[in-house]
């Protein structure tokens, strides 16, 4: 039966599966899940075929459903169909928007904690084989210049009511994704033949004037719980989009991406590197209240130097806002935030130019995680490593993390130790939270400069005639005491990145 009646053209008939009424809203939508026994169904004329039954939706907590209505760039959209796909890094949701004059659907989809809109592009040139797109290299489609970000083998794992694709269930494909210093997304879905392209840039949810979401109370109330699977302790998820968490009984970091109950994936904890900042923490930094919802410590070694270093980062949310980084380094604390584009890396020059303007390569290392605290939105992991290159220019900060399978960026700024501390009410405790950035000799003390250099000369001095008649190194740990360390990663994301 067609329905011409509404502002868009409708058509709904009985599903083959079960009989129920199945409702097509938009014109471009082929395939569609029956809600009630979960059969896809493929229109064929003025009749539905069954062409399989799809999983059920494992429940991500979104803020989105089916129906919420939106307007985006000017154009008003209502969100018609969901698809599920799953990945080694766990999973992410791409919600299928039917555009208000029903020319075409666009895609609203997870990016680092943040959303991304992206909207169907033709390509100039056909998208080469997935094979020869690798991370970090740079391509050219459509006269524009991407960074290769992300290369992943994924696979369909379910999905909800109206979609204009349907990649086999459960059958693997690889999406690609290209990003450049502009802020855009252009994904290349080789699930169908030729690869579908689109091209986004990120959105902030508030900003699209949505109606229709889920009730806001009973996702925030609807608090997943279970027992640990390594020493039986109650956990409590608190963030909705968690993908790992840590028992806080045992230390054991556990898997959130395959659902909570059976046998859930989990890895002992040996080091525990306490937070100055505790865990639920809330406080003002730069404008915005932010909540401490995770806790990582990484460990950095030079390429130039083999000089080991170490370095934390608190997990930040905000609801509006999303997730940044706190970095507490040997240097200074620094607050960035995971960008959708991929500044362009010059490698000869070393610097990496965003938004206009041009960083300076500060240190490149390689990182690894060595314990992690607390909720996280991505399938963090004791162990992860990442290769990572700092850029600064002035306090502005950037930072790239590499992994096999991806590139994720990282902007921001430093930030003074005592703002920190009074950010989050840790006044009693300020000394601790002093780094390299703040001055043993405070201006305000009234110290003149010839007093700053002569005690300078007292103390140096001692110290070369002490040298000179010592005559040798002084051995040492395989943990170098310079304060050579960036603080690495300014922020960054830890693999975290990528809506795919």
């Amino acid at each position: 039966m067609v329905d011409e009646s509404g502002a868009q053209r409708a058509y709904r008939a009985p599903c083959p599966g079960c009989g129920a009424p199945v409702d097509f809203r938009s014109a471009q939508s082929t395939f569609a899940v029956c809600p009630y026994c979960q059969s896809t169904v493929v229109r064929q004329g003025d009749k539905l075929a069954r062409v399989g039954k799809m999983a059920e939706l494992f429940d991500d907590f979104s803020p989105l459903q089916l129906f919420a209505t939106g307007t985006e760039s000017g154009d008003d959209f209502t969100i018609v169909g969901r698809l599920q796909y799953s990945y080694d890094g766990g999973r992410w949701t791409e919600w299928i928007a039917a555009l208000g004059d029903d020319s075409s659907t666009a895609v609203l989809a997870e990016d680092n904690g943040a959303y991304v809109f992206s909207r169907p592009v033709v390509l100039d040139l056909p998208a080469p084989p997935a094979a020869e797109l690798r991370v970090g290299q740079t391509a050219t489609f459509n006269g524009q210049s991407y960074t290769v970000s992300s290369n992943e083998s994924v696979t369909l794992s379910a999905a909800q009511g109206e979609l204009p694709k349907l990649p086999a269930l459960g059958a693997p494909f690889a999406v690609v994704e290209l990003r450049n210093e502009r802020g855009e997304v252009l994904s290349l879905d080789y699930g169908s033949q030729p690869p579908a392209a689109s091209l986004g840039h990120s959105v902030e949810l508030d900003a699209l004037a949505l109606t229709g979401l889920r009730n806001e109370s009973a996702t925030e109330e609807r608090a997943r719980s279970f027992n640990c699977p390594n020493c039986g302790a109650p956990v409590h998820v608190q963030r909705l989009d968690s993908k790992s968490i840590t028992c806080g009984s045992c230390d054991s970091l556990i898997d959130l991406t395959q659902g909570i109950g059976g046998e859930m994936q989990h890895a002992e904890q040996d080091a525990d590197e306490s937070p100055l900042i505790p865990l639920g923490t809330r406080g003002q930094l730069q404008g915005v209240t932010w909540q401490v919802v995770g806790f990582q410590h990484r460990l950095g070694t030079s390429d130039d130097d083999d000089e080991t270093f170490a370095w934390s980062e608190y997990l930040l949310f905000n609801k509006k806002r999303g997730f940044s980084f706190l970095v507490d380094a040997e240097d200074g604390w620094s607050m960035v935030k995971p960008v959708t584009g991929a500044p362009k890396f010059d490698e000869s020059a070393k610097t990496a130019t965003y938004l206009g303007k041009s960083y300076a390569l500060q240190y490149a290392y390689d990182a690894e995680t060595d314990y992690v605290a607390g909720e996280f939105y991505w399938k963090v992991e004791s162990g992860q490593e990442t290769f990572n290159r700092d850029f600064a220019k002035g306090p502005a900060l950037l930072s790239m993390e590499q992994s096999d399978n991806e590139i994720s960026w990282s902007y921001g700024s430093k930030i003074d130790s005592g703002a920190v501390a009074t950010a989050f009410r840790l006044d009693a405790n300020k000394d601790m939270f002093r780094r390299g950035d703040a001055s043993p000799v405070s201006a305000s003390s009234g110290i003149g400069c010839g007093a700053i250099i002569l005690i300078g000369v007292m103390i140096v001095l001692p110290l070369l005639l002490l040298s000179t008649c010592s005559g040798g190194s002084s051995g040492g740990s395989g943990v170098s005491s310079s304060s050579r360390s960036s603080g690495g990663s300014y922020g960054g994301s830890s693999s975290g990145g990528s809506h795919k």
